[in-house]
């Protein structure tokens, strides 16, 4: 069994590794629903992209699920905290996520341009919509959150749900949504083939764009925001207890763990060269390729936001000794540890039958396959 302290930093890893699996696998089905109305032109045009992704887009949402099963269960004030503050804006992901599974199923059940023609613009909004609220999220995370805890434990947010609208966290929406696009588009782009693949490679080169821009900006944005450092000693073995230690805000603390490991800088340079290595890729044909760029990229992004906050999960902007970190936010010794072994034995059945799936899923969807098929493809 591993000791206390290791088991805080394997869960760090593992929920960020659950991150990225989600923002790659379920993203793609996402930036696919988000490319729909724009790069299918007719009726036909428009199955064939949506059954790129149909056949297993609800498998995908594995990762979502166990995402926030393990946050639960790894970091429950973390998701206490967060699920309480950010209420409203879970419930427009909920919502937003309601238009996926009915607009795949109904979808084409009804020969009616009107009929069809609106839940394409449902599954627009399902694909579009929780990329960039969770973009939104992370960007307050980096700003602070204003909550704080009582003698209990019990969390108390005082924000509302406008003050997350703010221009940094927006920001970081537009590169959430602009890097689920991307991932949409070149798996989309591998998927397909004649002038919807054209039509989507030039929206995935138009995404990648606005994401390398937007992903730059906030990093020069993040330089001068204000960070937050702990400034007392940390004991990483000891039982957890947001409200044990001492925190500072200072202008450039974010950077700080990239002035103490340079070699951290790779992992903004693999998202800004990755997503660009996509678009090259793309564009010469080689779509496969791009779409483990864009994955590459996508990972890249999410680390970046992981390596300047640790410890950090959770800052509190209002109580800064309530902050959340991976010391005194986490489940008991004996949890994580049980965690850890099921992950290790279930891990990789997923992964093996995951692989299976789209193996057995491989190849192109056609015009001439929708008209072949066209009672039993959706």
């Amino acid at each position: 069994m591993f000791d206390y302290e290791t088991l805080k930093l394997i869960w760090w890893l593992l929920v960020g590794v659950l991150l990225v699996g989600f923002a790659v696998m379920d993203g793609h089905d996402m930036g696919v629903g988000t490319l729909l109305p724009f790069v299918g032109k007719g009726d036909v045009e428009r199955r064939v992209v949506i059954n790129t992704v149909g056949p297993h887009w609800d498998g995908n949402q594995v990762w979502f699920i166990t995402g926030g099963g393990a946050i639960f269960a790894a970091w429950p004030l973390v998701y206490a905290t967060a699920f309480s503050g950010f209420y409203w804006a879970m419930l427009a992901v909920l919502w937003a996520l309601f238009f996926r599974p009915v607009g795949f199923d109904y979808r084409s059940k009804i020969h009616n341009a009107t009929w069809r023609s609106t839940w394409d613009w449902g599954l627009f909004i399902g694909g579009f919509v929780p990329p960039v609220i969770f973009g939104v999220a992370f960007g307050n995370l980096l700003q602070g959150v204003p909550f704080g805890f009582d003698q209990y434990l019990v969390s108390t947010y005082t924000g509302s749900f406008w003050q997350l609208l703010n221009p940094f966290a927006l920001l970081a929406g537009v590169v959430s949504s602009a890097m689920i696009t991307l991932q949409g588009a070149t798996y989309l782009a591998h998927r397909t083939e004649g002038v919807v693949q054209a039509r989507t490679i030039k929206a995935g080169t138009g995404a990648a764009l606005i994401m390398v821009a937007g992903f730059i900006a906030a990093g020069v944005w993040l330089q001068g925001m204000d960070g937050y450092r702990i400034s007392s000693v940390v004991i990483p073995s000891a039982l957890p207890d947001p409200m044990t230690k001492t925190v500072v805000r200072e202008a450039g603390a974010w950077m700080a763990n990239y002035a103490a490991m340079p070699a951290l800088w790779l992992l903004p340079a693999l998202g800004v060269v990755g997503a660009l290595l996509a678009v090259v890729l793309m564009r010469s044909g080689h779509t496969l390729s791009a779409f483990v760029a864009s994955s590459l990229a996508t990972t890249g992004v999410i680390a970046t936001a992981g390596a300047s906050m640790f410890p950090f999960i959770m800052p509190s902007s209002t109580h800064l000794a309530a902050s959340l970190t991976v010391w005194d936010s986490v489940s008991s010794h004996l949890t994580l540890g049980i965690m850890f072994w099921a992950t290790v034995l279930f891990m990789p059945f997923i992964v093996v039958y995951t692989g299976w799936a789209y193996r057995v899923m491989r190849g192109k969807v056609t015009a001439a396959y929708i008209r072949e098929n066209e009672h039993g493809a959706y």
